[in-house]
């Protein structure tokens, strides 16, 4: 994928939605332990909610680490 094209997406989302952008800076500006639960709940029109969770892995640590620097250029 062109790097410019998923930053210029990146700031299109971050003025869309900048709680939801300050709330991931918040939590993944911390540091995330292994074994930190994030659970994720998407409410569409006229449907029930659906919820989900992760038990967060060294994996995922890395890839937090690696989308924190992307987000620095």
């Amino acid at each position: 994928m062109n790097p410019m094209k998923i930053m210029a997406a990146f700031n299109t989302f971050r003025s869309n939605h900048p709680k939801v952008v300050s709330f991931f800076q918040t939590v993944l500006g911390s540091k995330v332990e292994e074994g930190t639960i994030i659970e994720i709940s998407v409410t569409k029109p006229g449907e029930e909610k659906i919820t989900t969770n992760m038990k967060v892995k060294q994996s995922d640590i890395e890839l937090f680490e690696e989308m924190k620097n992307m987000s620095q250029y």
